[in-house]
């Protein structure tokens, strides 16, 4: 992973007292080496002075705020996760026996046989640290949101459609009142999902946590030959961009660095202004979608993780059974990336052999901008690699399909657009800022 433009060796320090809000603004030359200016005005980039913990990278009094300063470090993670899935070894059930394995380990979604025509998907995840900042703030209701989507949105990535989910919950003590608050959201995150709650667990485990942890499973089915895992897709196919709803599940760990170091009260309003008309994902007419405060910057930060079974599952099921209504016939459909942790380079897991250039993306949610000036600046690259940046789905379509399924999907999600292409590069590339990805994670 690097930046196209090069490294910056530092910035300049802002003086403690100073009350000004400035924007960084990248530059480029013709020589392709980057500068960056410094420009006293008001614009989306705010760099605020804050009790002198702004002192840029260059004077070497505080190093800017990333994932791995707060504790994640994503090439560890990576390289303990092949470490795992190496030393696992043979599979439990071989083939041809129902749940033996139907395809490699690494997708986003695992497959099972069962059956000669049907294969079943199964997906594990949690909610992270964002729980921390829920604790803190006492807000709960929209943590089962997050534990579903992170689990069926990888689902759908594989084509599968959700069928069932169960969760597990670990607390230090059992809470009658919390355990309502997170049963009545879970229930309605299952239903927008369109998911069997098929049971769960909770456990009191005083000596091992303090606050609440949540996860989940899921399971989904797809007919045999139907899964979506990147040997179909070709250079010359586009990209389409499914709006977030904000920072969804990943990158907790950065953001509550940035928040602790900029001394912000996370129960008064955001520092910044909020666009009148969002991007925000939102279906139309979607009656079990989570209704949800913008208020202060803690119920900003708190915002449910988008759901997307509702259009995609439809989508699916359309291109699949009704070619005559579909917007384009099912093999059209080359791939699904779920844009969690790893940012950008999640579309690598698809084929690494590829290219995936973000050519016009969609617009980035005003809270991605302040996290990444409001205690130090923290890099294109870091934030690409750690967040959404306002888009949490994207989809392959072969070339000629593409302006028809966006147009389908418009007319169900507004902020659809094609946001890029497929190439023959082997990295992914955010061609506006110039950030590249050569590998996952």
């Amino acid at each position: 992973m690097r930046t196209a433009q090069g490294s910056v060796a530092g910035f300049v320090a802002i003086q403690p007292c100073q009350t000004t809000t400035w924007t960084l603004e990248r530059t480029r030359s013709f020589s392709a080496r980057s500068r960056l200016q410094l420009e006293q005005r008001s614009a989306n980039r705010p760099i605020q002075c804050r009790r002198c913990l702004f002192l840029q990278a260059s004077t070497g009094a505080v190093p800017p705020p990333s994932y791995t300063r707060a504790g994640v470090d994503l090439d560890t993670e990576t390289a303990s996760v092949q470490a795992l899935v190496k030393a696992l070894g043979a599979a439990g059930r071989q083939q041809p026996a129902l749940g033996a394995p139907a395809d490699k380990l690494g997708g986003f979604s695992g497959l099972i046989d069962f059956g000669p025509n049907t294969l079943l998907a199964l997906c594990t995840d949690g909610v992270g640290s964002k729980i921390v900042l829920a604790a803190q703030l006492n807000r709960y209701e929209g943590i089962p949101y997050d534990c579903v989507a992170m689990n069926v949105n990888d689902l759908l990535c594989i084509g599968a459609e959700p069928l069932a989910f169960v969760d597990y919950i670990a607390a230090p003590r059992p809470e009658p009142t919390l355990w309502a608050t997170l049963g009545c959201s879970l229930g309605t995150a299952c239903r927008l999902a369109r998911v069997t709650l098929a049971g769960g667990e909770t456990a009191s485990l005083p000596d091992m946590v303090n606050h609440v942890d949540m996860s989940g499973t899921a399971l989904g089915w797809l007919p045999r030959g139907a899964q979506l895992n990147g040997t179909k897709i070709e250079p010359g196919d586009l990209l389409i961009g499914i709006p977030s709803s904000g920072l969804h599940s990943n990158g907790y760990s950065l953001v509550r660095q940035v928040v602790e170091r900029a001394g912000v009260d996370l129960n008064a309003k955001p520092p910044f202004a909020l666009p009148v008309e969002t991007n925000r994902f939102t279906v139309r007419d979607e009656e079990h979608q989570p209704s949800w405060s913008t208020a202060t910057l803690g119920e900003l930060l708190l915002y449910p993780t988008a759901i997307y079974v509702n259009p995609l599952v439809d989508l699916v099921r359309c291109c699949r059974e009704d070619p005559l209504q579909a917007p384009c016939p099912y093999e059209a459909i080359r791939g699904m990336a779920h844009i969690t942790g790893g940012g950008l380079s999640n579309l690598l897991r698809w084929r690494s052999d590829l290219g995936f250039d973000i050519e016009d993306p969609l617009p980035v949610h005003p809270e991605f901008h302040w996290l990444q000036s409001a205690a130090g600046w923290i890099s294109d690259a870091e934030m690409y690699r750690v967040f959404n940046m306002g888009m949490g789905m994207v989809l392959v379509i072969e070339a000629s399909a593409a302006a028809r399924v966006c147009s389908w999907l418009k007319e169900r999600v507004p902020g659809v657009q094609i946001v890029g292409r497929v190439n023959e590069r082997a990295r992914v590339r955010h061609l506006p800022t110039g950030v590249e990805f050569d590998h996952y994670g």
